[in-house]
């Protein structure tokens, strides 16, 4: 159900933006919008929370964010609450900015790496992405996992890139075994 909600409110703030030519200046006010919910968890509580009426938590809206984000942002906070989908506010600006991203041709990549990349390795991974990719542009996000031994893995929406030698390994493991299990069988 939240991933329809998402999808509908998205999708209509994301029509508004790019019929008002507006998609730039929604997006950093979608994502200033989505750091203040996330890094305040009061914020959800109370937004969440069953005894605070319908127009206190309209008021709470208005409160934090009017003035400080356009009129329709805060008219699409101020609707979920009246459509009972507060709840899901994060995930519907979200997905607005994915759709604004796409629109924009910027790319959202995850590196994961066994140990910190130097700027310049950063800048070479962003580079050879923007080269194989139609994006014009990456917000990265650069990740540790020392489990991984060597190699990387990079994600870009739902496709996957693995390089890693823990996953090499992993595979030459179930190769192995599936040849154990065939000299097995032909044994008398």
């Amino acid at each position: 159900m939240a991933k329809l909600v998402s999808n509908v409110y998205g999708d209509a703030l994301f029509e508004l933006a790019v019929e008002t030519d507006r998609a730039s200046e929604l997006l950093q006010e979608a994502q200033g919008v989505i750091e203040v919910i996330n890094s305040n968890e009061g914020f959800s509580q109370m937004m969440n929370h069953p005894k605070i009426n319908k127009e206190e938590k309209l008021q709470i809206i208005d409160s934090v964010f009017k003035g400080k984000v356009s009129d329709e942002l805060v008219g699409l906070l101020r609707m979920l609450e009246e459509k009972d989908h507060a709840k899901d506010m994060v995930e519907v600006l979200e997905y607005f900015v994915d759709r604004v991203f796409e629109f924009q041709k910027i790319g959202k990549a995850t590196v994961t790496t066994p140990m910190e990349l130097s700027d310049s390795q950063k800048k070479e991974v962003e580079k050879r992405l923007l080269e194989t990719t139609s994006y014009v542009s990456f917000k990265m996000n650069y990740e540790v996992d020392p489990d991984l031994i060597g190699g990387m893995v990079i994600r870009i929406k739902d496709r996957v890139i693995d390089s890693s030698v823990k996953t090499q390994l992993n595979k030459l493991t179930q190769e192995l075994s599936n040849i154990q299990l065939k000299v097995g069988e032909c044994a008398p």
